[in-house]
C-alpha cells in the first residue's frame, strides 16, 4: 500500500469538484476523477492536479448505474489499493418554471434523483471496503442550502438535496466508528451552474443575494473546497453533521 493519502472525487471536472481535486492534490493526494460526459474538463482539471504534484486516475461513469459504479471502483482498487477519502460530489438539476408545477418534467425529476441520492448511495457502498482499508477515512456529500430551507430552484432538486442531508446522517451511523460522514450545503454560488439556473438574471440576483449576506459576497467553489478539506483532515469528532456555507445568508434572513 502506498503511503501517500489517496481521494475519489465524483462530479470532478469543473465547479465544486475541480476545486475539491485540486485542493486534495495540493495537500498531497493522489486522486481518482469521476466524470459523466465531460471528457476535456475532467482531463484538464487532471491536468491540473498533476501538476501539483498528485497521481490522477481519470474514470468515466454513470454514478446512477451500480454497475458501472462497481466498475469504476474495481479501477480505483487497482491504481490505488485504498482511499482515505471519498468526495460525493456529482449532481444533476431538472428545469422548471418557478412556481409552475405542471412545468416539471417526471422524468428528470426520477433522473435528479438517481444521480444526486442512489448514486451518492451507490458510490458510498462500493467505495466502504477501499476507504476501510485507509487511514482515518472519512466522506463529504454535496448537500444544498435549498436541502434545508426553501428556495427558488426545481423541486425535485430540493427534495433530492434534503435526501442527501439525510442519507449523509444515516451513513454516519451505519459506518462509524470506522468511516466519518459529513456534508456541505453551500448557499447561492458563483458560477457556471448558478448562470444556468438564474440565466439574463444572474447578475442581478447574485448581486442582491451578496448585499444582503453578512460577508458581503457569493460562494465560491473554492470555499467550498476549503470547508470539504476541513471535514476530511481534521474535526475528527465530527459526524453526521451538515455544514452550511453561505457567508451567514440563512443566520440573518
Amino acid at each position: 500500500m502506498s503511503d501517500r493519502r489517496t481521494a475519489l472525487v465524483t462530479g470532478a471536472a469543473t465547479g465544486i469538484g475541480r476545486s475539491t481535486v485540486l485542493a486534495l492534490a495540493a495537500s498531497g493526494y493522489d486522486v481518482a476523477l469521476n466524470y459523466a460526459s465531460s471528457a476535456a474538463a475532467a482531463k484538464a482539471t487532471a491536468d491540473e492536479a498533476a501538476a501539483l504534484g498528485a497521481r490522477t486516475l481519470l474514470v468515466q461513469c454513470d454514478v446512477s448505474d451500480d454497475a458501472a459504479v462497481h466498475a469504476m471502483m474495481a479501477e480505483v482498487d487497482q491504481a490505488f489499493r485504498h482511499l482515505d477519502a471519498l468526495v460525493n460530489n456529482a449532481g444533476t438539476t431538472s428545469t422548471w418554471k418557478v412556481k409552475d408545477l405542471d412545468s416539471l418534467d417526471m422524468a428528470e425529476w426520477d433522473r435528479t434523483f438517481a444521480v444526486n441520492v442512489r448514486g451518492t448511495f451507490q458510490v458510498t457502498r462500493a467505495a466502504v471496503p477501499l476507504l476501510r482499508r485507509g487511514t482515518a477515512p472519512a466522506i463529504v456529500n454535496t448537500a444544498s442550502i435549498v436541502g434545508l430551507r426553501p428556495g427558488p430552484q426545481p423541486p425535485p432538486y430540493a427534495a433530492s438535496k434534503a435526501a442527501v442531508v439525510n442519507l449523509t446522517k444515516t451513513l454516519a451511523w451505519n459506518l462509524g466508528p470506522e468511516i466519518r460522514v459529513n456534508a456541505v450545503a453551500p448557499g447561492w454560488m458563483e458560477g457556471d451552474w448558478m448562470e444556468r439556473m438564474l440565466g439574463d438574471k444572474y447578475d442581478d440576483l447574485m448581486g442582491k443575494r451578496a448585499r444582503s449576506t453578512p460577508l458581503r459576497r457569493c460562494v465560491t467553489a473554492d470555499d467550498v473546497a476549503e470547508t470539504v478539506m476541513s471535514l476530511l483532515t481534521a474535526n475528527r469528532f465530527v459526524t453526521g453533521e451538515i455544514v452550511v456555507i453561505d457567508g451567514g445568508f440563512t443566520s440573518s434572513t
